[in-house]
């Protein structure tokens, strides 16, 4: 029986919950239960060194920022663009002469997590969309380089997400 993934976007207050879309998928993807990743919550600048620190609880891990970057575009349509990142991480063992190639393999499963996400996501898009989010479609997966930290392949990708924002002036609000 096929079972259909939940929506995510709330139509009451207008966002876009890319934490929760995650958890999801990290909880729900065929491929991340069989490799073991665990979905972990990081916060702002430091959250690579808690993408890091989240290989001491797990061999598998995605991790989503609950913070963005952001910009507010005041030409044409008023819009506020945030940038979510995420970061896919597993470790390998460093015991042996075949790192670079255990590296490789678990390169080979996180493009393909990335690459079955960005099928769903994929899909989404066109639900949120029809209430005023918009992603960028360009979302790059970029894999970090392999010095970074002994005994794990860490990569990371980074969502645009485009809201309308209502600028309109109200004196209510001032005064």
């Amino acid at each position: 029986m096929k079972t259909e993934l939940p929506k995510f976007f709330n139509a009451a207050d207008g966002r876009w919950d890319a934490v929760r879309f995650f958890r999801t998928l990290t909880e729900r993807n065929r491929l991340a239960r069989r490799h073991g990743f665990r979905f972990f919550t990081v916060s702002g600048l430091q959250g690579f060194e808690d993408a890091v620190a989240a290989m001491q609880q797990a061999n598998a891990f995605v991790c989503v920022s609950d913070e963005s970057d952001g910009m507010m575009d005041l030409e044409n349509t008023p819009h506020i663009r945030q940038v979510k990142t995420v970061f896919i991480g597993m470790r390998h063992s460093v015991q042996t002469e075949d790192t670079g190639e255990l590296r490789a393999r678990c390169y080979e499963v996180m493009r393909e997590l990335f690459r079955q996400m960005m099928s769903i996501l994929a899909k989404e898009r066109t639900y949120i969309g029809q209430g005023g989010i918009y992603l960028d479609p360009n979302v790059q997966f970029s894999e970090i380089n392999r010095y970074f930290a002994p005994g794990c392949a860490c990569a990371y990708f980074q969502l645009a997400v485009v809201g309308y924002s209502d600028l309109r002036y109200n004196p209510e609000e001032w005064q």
